[in-house]
């Protein structure tokens, strides 16, 4: 699917119930394989408590990328790539569904997914600040494990 197909599946999801509470949810994970690396986005739009609708995205480096940073930062990178073709338009087009209805409880968020954690166990504990900022800076919520589970959960189903 192209990124305008996938805004359109999000806009007619979200039009189906326009007082529902949204979360535009983007997250990436990969998996090192013998001769290469797969990195799989994953687009999820979820009315919290009544349903989501989600897609994905596959990206595959021709190489073993052994290094975490390096990785982690691809990954961050890709969920970057597609965070920045939700314009200000595309955003205020998704805001304009829920408008009406935000005296009823109706919402409408944007987070980015990181596959890293801040556990004293977690390898990727040390990245998490620089990740972080990151997103921020792009203007969505960053999220770490465990509640970032499009990255941790949705996404990784599909890189093996």
């Amino acid at each position: 699917m192209t990124f305008d197909q996938v805004f359109e599946r999000i806009l007619k999801f979200m039009n189906r119930k326009p007082n529902g509470n949204y979360k535009l949810m983007v997250g990436t994970d990969s998996q090192v394989h013998m001769d290469r690396t797969i990195f799989i986005t994953g687009i999820v739009i979820q009315n919290e408590g009544k349903g989501a609708w989600a897609c994905i995205r596959k990206s595959i480096v021709p190489r073993k990328m052994l290094h975490l940073h390096e990785r982690i930062s691809y990954e961050t990178s890709l969920t970057e790539e597609i965070v920045y073709q939700f314009t200000e338009e595309h955003k205020n087009r998704m805001i304009d569904i829920v408008l009406p209805h935000i005296y009823k409880g109706a919402t409408f968020t944007m987070e980015g997914h990181l596959d890293i954690g801040s556990g004293k166990r977690n390898k990727t504990r040390e990245f998490v600040q620089e990740m972080v900022a990151r997103l921020e800076t792009i203007g969505v919520e960053p999220k770490i494990k465990p509640e970032a589970f499009v990255a941790s959960s949705y996404a990784n189903r599909f890189t093996k």
